[in-house]
């Protein structure tokens, strides 16, 4: 049997960050009709970007529009690499970077074997981040075979023109779900760094985040714009 002392104060603040990060993500889901963060507004936006394609002969732009998507996703995807080295490269050096924390003024550096389960949930993190982002590469891959296979728009009947659209659309709004996942599991994994100085740091972070998050989804002056944008045209 393994014998793994944990202090309370660690147990206490890691679950805050867990119970931090699943409670938004369901809020951000739950809220999202209600309130319309920026990723439902951009979905209705994707909508019209296929109808408007459908219209168009000439669909190069739409294909580097989509084409960029998937390069986002790789930068991402790839960024994992350079994540999962660091984290390996900390794991096989774990008694120096305890001696370099302790060094620091008002730091807790944690026990030897507290910091590896650190480094193994960090490592985790970016595992699932990266699960994220390669799905989401692979949806827009799918959007753009769907945007290849898409028909002219004098072949088109009323039906094609008001439903394929929208095929497309769910397929490209469900590949940017992932995406945004990914992006924010990096950003609670990056939250999580502090933990390694002091447990509550961890909470203090884990506050900060969501509510950089809140903001960002919520209360954005883009996503004001996005909206202004979008009442203007409904107006006209």
């Amino acid at each position: 049997m393994f014998n793994i002392y944990l202090p309370v104060y660690d147990i206490l603040a890691f679950t805050v960050f867990i119970v931090g990060w699943v409670s938004y993500s369901i809020y951000a889901d739950q809220t999202a009709k209600s309130q319309r963060p920026v990723a439902v507004v951009i979905d209705d936006y994707r909508l019209r970007w296929m109808e408007r394609m459908l219209e168009r002969e000439n669909r190069m732009p739409d294909v580097n529009i989509a084409v960029s998507f998937v390069r986002v996703s790789m930068m991402f995807a790839s960024t994992f690499i350079l994540f999962l080295a660091g984290s390996l490269a900390m794991l096989g050096q774990v008694d120096n970077v305890r001696e370099i924390i302790a060094g620091l003024a008002h730091a807790h550096p944690a026990s030897r074997i507290l910091m590896e389960i650190q480094l193994f949930i960090l490592m985790a993190i970016f595992v699932y981040a990266f699960f994220k982002f390669i799905w989401a590469i692979r949806l827009f891959d799918n959007m753009l075979i769907l945007l290849g296979a898409a028909p002219q728009n004098i072949d088109c009947d009323e039906t094609i023109k008001r439903e394929y659209p929208k095929y497309m659309a769910q397929v490209a709004n469900r590949a940017n779900f992932n995406l945004n996942r990914g992006q924010r599991a990096y950003i609670f994994g990056l939250g999580l760094l502090p933990w390694f100085l002091h447990p509550l740091l961890l909470v203090a972070s884990t506050i900060v985040v969501i509510a950089v998050l809140y903001r960002r989804d919520f209360r954005s002056v883009s996503l004001r714009a996005l909206e202004d944008l979008r009442a203007h045209h409904e107006v006209r």
